[in-house]
């Protein structure tokens, strides 16, 4: 009797306006997680961008995150079940060590972060993209959620979270028409949970109707 490999892992890309509850939805769908946030740039990388206007980094824009490492590191675990990973400090804006992520023989795991939606398109092209989704609860809600979060975990000074909270209550439909724009499904938690359901119970998903 021939014994055959496991099939490679594919991944739904979770994105969503920071405090949206993405952590929150990946933890609940019982699936490992890949936390896409761990690859942003240090903070003294000489591309990071600038709020137009201001001194502070522009951590909301896609060239503060490092794109390439993160779509290696998603491939590696599709194809190896095991990568390596940066942990960042987001308070320090700067990688303080390496860990591993091992999904053993999980055929589906879930990376999520506020940019994961920038690579849908390469994730589909490669073959892994199981689904894409964008987390909505609506400016009011997540500003709140947001803020109390960042706060709780010191990321950041309280100015720069007010300056950004703002910014970001103030551009949140933007955010959200780009990143379904970029391929992501818009839902809340409810559904986002039953399409990973789904997609862990190896049912086709709309994304890979439409594919």
């Amino acid at each position: 009797m021939s014994i055959h490999p496991p099939s490679p892992a594919r991944v739904v890309l979770l994105c969503g306006p920071s405090g949206s509850g993405k952590s929150l939805v990946a933890a609940l769908s019982g699936l490992p997680v890949l936390r896409l946030d761990d690859f942003y740039k240090e903070g003294e990388d000489p591309t990071l961008p600038l709020v137009d206007g201001s001194a502070d980094i522009d951590w909301d824009h896609p060239l503060s995150w490092d794109a390439d490492v993160a779509v290696a590191a998603i491939t590696r675990l599709c194809a190896t079940g095991s990568t390596p990973v940066p942990v960042y400090d987001i308070s320090r804006s700067a990688r303080t060590g390496e860990d591993t992520l091992d999904i053993g023989r999980t055929p589906l795991f879930v990376a999520e972060g506020i940019f994961a939606a920038e690579i849908v398109e390469r994730c589909r092209e490669l073959g892994v993209l199981a689904d894409a989704l964008c987390l909505t609860r609506g400016p009011l809600t997540t500003f709140r959620r947001r803020f109390l979060r960042d706060l709780k975990e010191g990321r950041k000074s309280v100015p720069f979270l007010l300056r950004r909270g703002w910014r970001l209550m103030r551009t949140e439909r933007v955010i959200v028409t780009r990143q379904v724009a970029l391929g992501a499904h818009p839902c809340g938690r409810d559904e986002a949970l039953s399409r990973l359901a789904a997609a862990g119970a190896g049912r086709e998903t709309a994304q890979e109707a439409a594919a």
